[in-house]
C-alpha cells in the first residue's frame, strides 16, 4: 500500500494504491454497508446514516460519530458516475451548507491492484483544506485496513 500527497492551494490531491480489482475500492465507497466499515475518524468507524442514490443527480448522506462524541453529517450530489473507473460528488457539511467542495474519486487497474486518484477541490478556503486533508488521511488509513488487512498470525 502506498500512498502520495501532493498538496496545492485550495486543492488535496492523495493518491493511494491498494492490492485489490478496482470494483472492491469502488464498492466500499457506493455501497452504505461497505461505506459504513471505514468512512469516519476513528479506528472504528461510527457510522450511524449512510444513504447512497447512485446515479448522475442522485443524492448522498452520512452521518458519523467521533471519539468525542460529537455527530458530523456530509451529504452531496452525484455529478460523474463511471461505474469501476469515476465518481465525482459535491461536499457539504451539514453545519456549514454554504460551503460546497468537490470530491473526484479515480480508479486505475494496476498490476496486482487498482490505484486510487483522489481529489478534493473548491475548498471554502485554506484552512477548510488542511481540516480536510487531516480527516481524509486518518479516513483512509481506515480504508487501507479494511482493503488490505494485516495477516493475523496463527
Amino acid at each position: 500500500m502506498q500512498t502520495r500527497l501532493r498538496q496545492e492551494p485550495a486543492r488535496l490531491d492523495i493518491t493511494r494504491s491498494f492490492r485489490v480489482a478496482p470494483d472492491k475500492v469502488w464498492q466500499v465507497w457506493t455501497e452504505p454497508q461497505a461505506l459504513s466499515r471505514w468512512f469516519g475518524p476513528a479506528e472504528d468507524p461510527s457510522v450511524t446514516t449512510a444513504e447512497i442514490d447512485l446515479r448522475v443527480g442522485g443524492h448522498y448522506r452520512i452521518a458519523f460519530g467521533t471519539p468525542h462524541g460529537d455527530t458530523h453529517e456530509v451529504s452531496g450530489f452525484y455529478q460523474v458516475v463511471e461505474p469501476f473507473r469515476l465518481l465525482v460528488f459535491t461536499w457539504a457539511w451539514k453545519s456549514t451548507p454554504e460551503r460546497i467542495s468537490r470530491v473526484s474519486i479515480e480508479l486505475e487497474p494496476m498490476d496486482g491492484g487498482t490505484e486510487m486518484h483522489f481529489v478534493h477541490d473548491r475548498f471554502f478556503d485554506e484552512q477548510a483544506r488542511i481540516n480536510h486533508e487531516r480527516g481524509w488521511l486518518a479516513f483512509f488509513e481506515n480504508l487501507g485496513h479494511l482493503l488490505q488487512p494485516v495477516p493475523q498470525e496463527a
